[in-house]
């Protein structure tokens, strides 16, 4: 069936988390898809996942990633919604049989932001300060960078972090870019970490739809949305994590960019002390994304990633 030849929905529900920076997302795809099919009514069905209710514990300790969207593909499963928006970073590396990735919209800033009320970087802050981060990757990497700083586990939804940081709870805090812009609070990031400094999570700043994989007519709708570089960055990434078995206990960094048909990837494994940081990074054909992924999994195995596997299982 040709593009032209998918009948439009008549009406699309939309699985969301609560959280204002979700709720921004879903608007946003739910705003996409009204301009597409002026007459469908598009509305958004708000949950409270797991992953938002435990707010205690580092997610490592937790379950993971997938805390954040089981909820919603069970209520995709039952019938109660037809798609979901994620983060593309929170989506587990494999995921359940029946469901898929749709469409991949395009990438916003991937690069992790460094929010601070005193300091205007992480230099400048003396030994001691403490930074706020929910992420392994990000630990580690600020570990191995500024060893004198004090790393404190930061649980909670955007706003959350933020409140904590203005309560003077932690001197500065990392958060991803693409949250804060797509909030209207670019303003808050006093310096930008390059991937050189902070090396993004697989998918971060990437918006991933999810629906049935039953459901051929409605990916056939979803796909007019799909971005083909930043679907392709995303391939390439997920293959990587998949391939080192990639979950929030693993400190894992990916990130992929096209320019014109060839794709450039950098990753890297570490220790949550920051101790160890195996890099690596692999060059090759756009359309071959996910072979240039597993290519460079298996350069960071052969570097030792294995042992940093078995040393957290």
């Amino acid at each position: 069936m040709s593009e032209s030849s998918v009948p439009p929905p008549d009406r699309l529900v939309i699985a969301s988390r609560e959280s204002r920076l979700a709720l921004w997302q879903s608007e946003h795809v739910a705003a996409l898809l009204r301009r597409r099919y002026p007459r469908c009514e598009v509305r958004i069905l708000g949950m409270t996942t797991k992953g938002d209710r435990i707010l205690d514990s580092p997610l490592s300790k937790v379950g993971g990633k997938g805390l954040f969207v089981k909820e919603l593909e069970e209520a995709l499963a039952a019938g109660r919604a037809d798609l979901a928006v994620h983060s593309a970073k929170d989506v587990p590396m494999v995921l359940p049989p029946g469901f898929c990735i749709a469409a991949t919209l395009e990438r916003e800033d991937a690069r992790d932001g460094f929010v601070s009320n005193r300091f205007a970087s992480l230099a400048e802050m003396p030994a001691g300060s403490i930074v706020g981060t929910s992420s392994l990757r990000r630990e580690a990497q600020l570990r191995e960078r500024y060893p004198g700083i004090e790393v404190k586990s930061l649980r909670g939804n955007l706003d959350t972090r933020l409140a904590k940081l203005d309560r003077g709870e932690y001197h500065a805090i990392v958060l991803a870019i693409a949250g804060l812009k797509r909030l209207g609070l670019a303003d808050r990031v006093r310096a930008v970490l390059e991937p050189e400094v902070s090396l993004p999570a697989p998918g971060q700043g990437a918006l991933a739809i999810e629906c049935r994989e039953d459901r051929s007519t409605l990916r056939q709708q979803l796909a007019a949305f799909d971005h083909e570089d930043s679907a392709l960055c995303l391939r390439a990434e997920r293959a990587l994590s998949r391939a080192l078995s990639g979950s929030c206990q693993l400190p894992l960094g990916a990130y992929a960019l096209i320019a014109g048909t060839q794709l450039h990837m950098r990753a890297l494994v570490a220790t949550q002390d920051g101790r160890r940081i195996l890099r690596a990074e692999a060059r090759g054909p756009k359309l071959e994304a996910e072979r240039v992924g597993e290519e460079l999994a298996g350069m960071l195995l052969e570097k030792g990633a294995g042992e940093i596997l078995a040393s957290l299982s």
